[in-house]
């Protein structure tokens, strides 16, 4: 990604530089909502109850998809844990070396693969879920990463219900989805910071029940649901049993 397109990584480095400014989401249909940049980098006592209670089931060595400005990583490395974090976001990654994360690469979901190492956690934080951005990606990708992970590896996800909303303009946008044969919580969208905008791109909110479907003909299945009735939850995914039946 180019400078001119980071708008997450300026928005981080100015943070780091006392500037406060809102990053603007803009979705493909014209709506747009404006938000601080600080949730990305707050301490855990003022993450949300989802957050806390995922940091729980964390094992071994954990890859951070989608690190951003670092806060899941730099808390769990300071409990002691080996983390890897990633971001397509070259500034971000930045960030994340200047406030003290040891390991962290410029890279996008699509090129993880076994090279990085193997993994006992994967993290997909911050709604991070969503970067498998459609259902057949997802499960491309969710068979990679059972290639790249121990035999008892847990990935730890975090997603927003697209269903829990009255707002006209989301309702809009799921039959919209529909009508195009997408999943309703599909959203084609880019962030904005200043002049700098970074490409289009796809990203997916589910529900806990959509989330079960999807795993459905992975190698992956949710073990544990953290607040699933809430806007937005956390799902612990385990590998499923490969042990051979003893039924004849």
């Amino acid at each position: 990604m180019k400078a001119k397109n980071d708008a997450f990584g300026n928005a981080f480095l100015d943070y780091l530089k006392g500037i406060r400014s809102n990053i603007i989401v803009e979705r493909d249909d014209g709506y747009i909502d404006a938000g601080g940049i600080e949730t990305y980098l707050t301490a855990f006592r003022y993450w949300s109850k989802d957050l806390k209670n995922a940091m729980k089931y964390v094992r071994g060595k954990v890859l951070d998809i989608g690190c951003g400005a670092g806060r899941h990583a730099l808390y769990l490395q300071k409990k002691g844990f080996d983390v890897l974090g990633i971001d397509i976001s070259p500034l971000a990654v930045k960030v994340c070396k200047k406030r003290g994360l040891k390991k962290a690469r410029v890279m996008g979901i699509n090129k993880v693969s076994k090279r990085l190492g193997v993994f006992e956690t994967i993290l997909m934080l911050g709604n991070n879920f969503g970067l498998f951005a459609n259902k057949t990606q997802a499960q491309r990708l969710l068979k990679r990463f059972y290639g790249m992970t121990t035999h008892d590896a847990r990935i730890i996800a975090q997603s927003r219900n697209p269903y829990k909303t009255q707002d006209p303009c989301h309702l809009h946008y799921h039959n919209y989805n529909r009508r195009k044969g997408r999943m309703p919580g599909q959203i084609r969208l880019r962030v904005r910071y200043k002049t700098y905008a970074e490409p289009w791109y796809d990203y997916l909110l589910v529900s806990p029940r959509e989330m079960v479907e999807i795993l459905k003909n992975s190698q992956w299945k949710v073990d544990k649901f953290i607040e699933p009735k809430a806007n937005i939850f956390c799902a612990v995914m385990k590998k499923k049993s490969t042990t051979p039946s003893n039924r004849k």
